[in-house]
């Protein structure tokens, strides 16, 4: 399993950075698909519960934030989000073999709410003042956090930390991620010339919370009784068990920059 997991980011690490460092066209296709395999996932995984969400309105939700993120001066928000919310209700009433539909079309919904809204924020924090800067360090500290939590946590983890959502995560691996996280961002924040303080406020945000996401996608995947949501990324699982720590903490960095900076 660490083989995979090692293998498949020698791949994907050089593919993302790229991207990032790019911008513009390509990095808003790359968080597009990601974001798009990760609602269809969510809708994957609902449907082995036994749930009936509708993916291509979910999949339509999330290219319509991303899009809005992408080119603001549209102003397709408000239209895009009326347009999906009464055409899935619709789409709904003629699904008879539908036995919650009021919970299928809530789904629906909240799959591309989730994801979409969330993802919405890397676009807008990439296309932002410093955004390679910003972006980068809110990618790497949850990446590093996310290794210090495994490998600590593989070597050294004895006691459950939260054993309800995620009985694999251990105390000691949650504290290794929390430390790797701050080490992580401060580290960067002085690199990139982001400030000190920024990088070490910055990292602790994000090592301390960002754990919540992927303990959200634990509940999820515990509700309908599935191990990942998909295993099309070999020691990984699917996208969206990759990118759910990175949904909050892209909200946190850019909420950072946005408020305390004042980007």
């Amino acid at each position: 399993m660490f083989l995979y997991r090692l293998l498949s980011a020698a791949v994907l690490l050089p593919i993302t950075a790229w991207m990032v460092r790019a911008g513009g066209l390509w990095f808003l296709a790359t968080i597009a698909v990601v974001s798009g395999l990760a609602g269809y996932e969510f809708c994957r995984i609902m449907r082995i519960g036994g749930y009936k969400p509708a993916p291509l309105f979910s999949l339509a939700l999330i290219m319509l934030f991303l899009v809005d993120a992408y080119c603001p001066a549209w102003q397709i928000g408000p239209l895009g989000l009326s347009a999906v919310i009464v055409l899935s209700l619709i789409w709904q009433l003629f699904q008879k073999n539908s036995s919650a539909p009021t919970v299928d079309w809530a789904l629906t919904l909240v799959g591309g709410l989730y994801v979409g809204w969330m993802a919405r924020h890397v676009i807008v924090l990439r296309n932002g003042p410093r955004g390679l800067e910003w972006t980068v360090l809110a990618l790497l500290t949850t990446w590093v956090g996310d290794t210090g939590a495994y490998t600590v946590g593989h070597w050294l983890g004895r006691h459950k930390f939260w054993p309800r959502l995620s009985p694999g995560k251990t105390w000691e691996g949650t504290v290794g991620g929390w430390l790797w996280g701050i080490a992580a961002g401060t580290f960067l924040g002085w690199a990139m010339g982001l400030g000190l303080t920024h990088g070490v406020a910055v990292g602790a945000l994000v090592a301390f919370l960002s754990p919540f996401g992927d303990l959200g996608i634990s509940m999820m995947k515990r509700h309908v009784g599935v191990k990942d949501s998909w295993n099309i990324i070999p020691g990984h699982g699917g996208f969206l068990d990759r990118i759910d720590s990175l949904l909050f903490s892209v909200v946190i960095v850019y909420y950072y920059a946005h408020w305390v900076v004042g980007l």
